[in-house]
């Protein structure tokens, strides 16, 4: 993942002026993907605390990645090949960080093991049975809910479900602590005001109100993809604070990865005849 400018930043446009606000999203977008950012951006280290924000607004640019590897490869070849692209692309484009984060959860929390050497096996960089398994069977579930639903369906889902599962990663940040003396998320690790948990639930809730303002998916599959994405989090947090007394950065990529194919599942929920379509 690449780091961050370490370069002198220009005076001009911080504070909370717009332009001080697009260097925080473009920090984000650069810590969580492989896309260059403007030179002009720069970088300081308490940019990096509050750009948390503008993680669903990330998902918005892998949602949009995603879509469009979708619908360009589902022009030349079948429905489940496009999806399997489209899943290709997403982790390409955020080198795998989220996946990563997963797969070492599945290894620290998989075994019966204390707090310490949980946090241990996460922090090691190889990986074992449990990850392997888990996420083998993470991306099958992912790609097979995917390959369920209709082409526009397709793009409806993916546009909802990432920048969804990056907030509810957030809510984490917002309301646990975080366990390391050090660590890749530990210069994210602020509580956010209440302002900027804000901010973030709007760009989270834009999507979801978009996609059904526009017809391509009936409320009541978005909102049961928003409830199974919500108790995946909220399940994998009470693990959290229960084995580790808080989150690692490992955590936030687990929650994310979860809470975006429980979404996919929901949405795909055979509803009964008096809850509608």
């Amino acid at each position: 993942m690449a780091e961050p400018h370490q370069q002198a930043t220009p005076p001009v446009g911080r504070g909370t002026g717009l332009v001080h606000q697009l260097r925080l999203f473009f920090i984000a977008l650069q810590f969580f993907t492989r896309l260059p950012i403007p030179r002009w951006v720069g970088f300081e280290p308490e940019w990096l605390q509050r750009c948390t924000r503008y993680f669903p607004l990330v998902g918005w640019v892998v949602a949009w990645v995603c879509a469009l590897v979708y619908l360009l490869a589902v022009q030349f070849w079948p429905h489940a090949l496009a999806v399997v692209l489209s899943t290709a692309a997403g982790i390409w484009l955020t080198g795998a960080f989220h996946e990563d984060g997963f797969a070492d959860v599945c290894d620290g929390l998989g075994g019966a093991v204390g707090r310490e050497r949980a946090l241990e096996i996460m922090r090691d960089s190889r990986l074992g049975s449990y990850g392997v398994i888990g996420m083998i069977l993470l991306l099958a579930t992912k790609m097979v809910a995917l390959q369920a639903l209709l082409p526009f369906q397709v793009l409806a889902a993916l546009g909802m479900a990432h920048p969804l599962s990056r907030w509810l990663a957030t809510c984490l940040i917002w309301r646990m602590d975080y366990v390391r003396e050090e660590g890749k998320a530990k210069p994210l690790a602020r509580h956010m005001h209440g302002a900027e948990f804000l901010l973030a639930s709007l760009l989270a809730a834009m999507p979801l109100i978009g996609v059904w303002a526009l017809g391509l998916m009936s409320w009541q599959r978005i909102v049961m993809g928003a409830l199974l994405a919500a108790l995946a989090a909220a399940w994998l947090a009470r693990r959290f604070q229960r084995r580790l007394g808080g989150y690692t950065g490992d955590c936030l990529g687990a929650v994310q990865q979860l809470s975006e194919t429980a979404f996919y599942l929901g949405a795909l929920v055979t509803l009964p005849a008096w809850w509608g379509p």
